[in-house]
């Protein structure tokens, strides 16, 4: 007999819950990504008692990881559907008309919700906290103009709200269950609950018993206010249905029943900075490195108090002849007696060099092991483009690892996408391009490769097609955008392009007005060349046995043109 999916209680999940935050506790990550945050912002003195010495602060985390995450991400992101290799040619054609409205889906996708923004977030969370997280759900609400609202929303969540049911195991779609845990207002949750409870979803007797409590991990922002309560959004792997289950709850009850998403991934995607052994959570690139910038931070401490105690000159005098020394310029000091041996001036300590070469050699290292070196930050001068080019990408290697795992979670992120569709999206009016007739068979001598029509599309058809996902991404980094413009003017010069093409290409914010530039351009092609009457195709040598005339009410234009040729 096959062992049948048992739904667990509030009780069970809850118990669930603290296991993963004692798993938590037990790997020291609540500690460690406090003390990480402190010194990515700069509070890098947190706790340490100065007793009025100096507390320097020179972070070499902010610049390195705003580099590396500038680097790795890139504003020109898309994300295309693909069909997978088919037999039949229909097949195929039919494939790749609803991969062209998945492809636009996905534009709209990114558009909305800015994936590429999101996308800095998530790799900078990646960096410092050791993890990241972007979560996918339906908001049916959101009017779009269809007779389906609701769209895709993205979010990030923090690496501390996210728990595994196998903490051993990254893989996301591997796991039995996984527990999103939030801090909402108290009363946003009792109307939510009531909302459930009106549809039949909520079992709940008394709503009010849902009361404020206090933050697990002890985030000391969450102190200001005392009208928060926790939310656990469970979900599940149901083994029965192959689907994701979720059920969403309180420690007083569950809010909402276990319901059937229809998913059949995860809606997150998890990225680690770098692996860590039998381990969920990732190694933050802050850890390895703070006691680099402590050491960095004390050199610069003990040297400031050197010069403060003991760089300036002294101003020895004999108290016996000069009873108050005054200092200030332009002002006599009166002796009784002879003048020499009243006052001498010490001079100051002087600092060895060394000091400040190995204070400015740790930094170099740091940044080089980190693949921030100077020609990568902009601070060299290489001679050409091509010197600049390869220095880059030697420069970006130690990054491409983190680059490829961030490209593989955007591409799960739009199987995500798609999965959701299937299940959330209906039937909505979508633009499909469609073949048209073989030149010389078209209306009016019209020879136009495609056409795009206003059609209606079920997307649930998306449950039986196999689709693949590719990424597109472009360059991020302005010498890349550099040897683009020097290909374009190479192209230009050697006719290989045209004026439009050459000014489509041209990366954002190297000319004014663009826009209407191409305007101007497609105004030029439209224009008939000499010979022919109109836009329309026809010329004046055109004779009535070569115009196809077709049947029809009414005394047409090409009726009327016909007439004047004598037909």
């Amino acid at each position: 007999m096959a062992r049948k999916q048992i739904i667990p209680d509030n009780k069970e999940i809850w118990k669930r819950f603290e296991k993963c935050y004692g798993f938590n506790n037990q790997i020291n990550l609540y500690d460690q990504v406090k003390v990480n945050e402190d010194f990515y912002i700069g509070n890098q003195w947190e706790g340490v008692e100065a007793n009025g010495l100096p507390t320097p602060t020179y972070n070499m985390f902010k610049r390195v990881i705003n580099f590396q995450v500038s680097t790795i991400t890139s504003d020109n992101l898309t994300l295309r559907a693909l069909p997978m290799p088919s037999t039949s040619k229909q097949t195929m054609k039919v494939l790749e008309q609803v991969c062209e409205i998945v492809s636009n889906q996905f534009a709209a996708i990114v558009k909305r919700n800015r994936i590429v923004a999101m996308n800095r977030e998530f790799l900078r969370n990646a960096a410092v906290t050791g993890d990241g997280c972007m979560h996918f759900y339906f908001d049916p609400t959101i009017e779009n103009g269809q007779d389906v609202k609701g769209e895709i929303v993205a979010e990030i969540i923090d690496n501390l709200r996210v728990h595994f049911g196998n903490p051993n195991c990254r893989d996301v779609q591997r796991q039995p269950y996984i527990i999103i845990f939030r801090r909402e207002l108290v009363e946003d949750v009792r109307y939510k609950a009531e909302e459930y409870k009106e549809e039949g979803l909520c079992n709940l007797d008394d709503i009010d018993s849902i009361e404020a409590d206090d933050e697990k991990f002890q985030n000391k922002y969450d102190s200001y206010t005392d009208d928060k309560v926790t939310v656990l959004t469970y979900y599940f792997r149901n083994r029965d249905t192959g689907t994701i289950w979720c059920i969403e709850s309180t420690q007083k009850g569950i809010i909402r029943e276990a319901y059937d998403t229809g998913y059949t991934l995860y809606p997150l995607v998890w990225l680690n900075w770098d692996y860590i052994r039998d381990c969920y959570h990732g190694q933050a690139m802050v850890t390895g490195l703070l006691a680099n910038q402590k050491f960095i931070n004390k050199m610069f401490a003990l040297v400031g108090i050197s010069l403060l105690t003991t760089a300036f000159p002294k101003v020895v005098y004999d108290k016996n002849r000069i009873r108050r020394w005054d200092g200030s310029v332009g002002t006599a000091v009166g002796v009784a007696g002879n003048v020499d041996n009243v006052a001498k001036i010490i001079d100051g300590a002087s600092i060895s060099p060394q000091i400040a070469q190995f204070i400015e050699l740790s930094f170099d290292k740091t940044h080089s092991l980190l693949g921030a070196s100077d020609v990568a930050m902009g601070d060299s001068r290489p001679d050409n483009t091509s010197a600049i080019i390869a220095l880059q990408r030697a420069a970006n290697t130690p990054m491409e690892l983190t680059k490829q795992n961030d490209y593989k979670c955007l591409e799960d992120a739009g199987r995500i996408w798609i999965d959701i569709m299937a299940v959330r999206y209906g039937t909505r009016k979508v633009e499909m391009s469609m073949d048209m007739d073989k030149p010389g068979e078209q209306p009016l001598g019209m020879d136009l490769p495609k056409q795009s029509f206003i059609v209606d599309f079920d997307f649930s058809k998306l449950r039986e097609m196999q689709i693949t996902i590719e990424q597109e991404v472009g360059a991020s980094s302005y010498w890349s955008e550099m040897a683009s413009m020097q290909t374009l003017d190479n192209m230009l010069m050697n006719g290989l392009i045209t004026k439009k093409q050459y000014v489509e290409r041209l990366p954002n914010g190297y000319m004014f007005k663009k826009q209407e530039l191409l305007d101007d351009f497609q105004a030029e092609m439209s224009t008939p060349p000499p010979g022919n009457s109109t836009g329309t195709g026809i010329s004046k040598e055109t004779t009535s046995e070569s115009i196809p005339v077709r049947g029809g009410s009414g005394n047409g234009a090409v009726q009327r043109a016909l007439n004047r040729e004598g037909a």
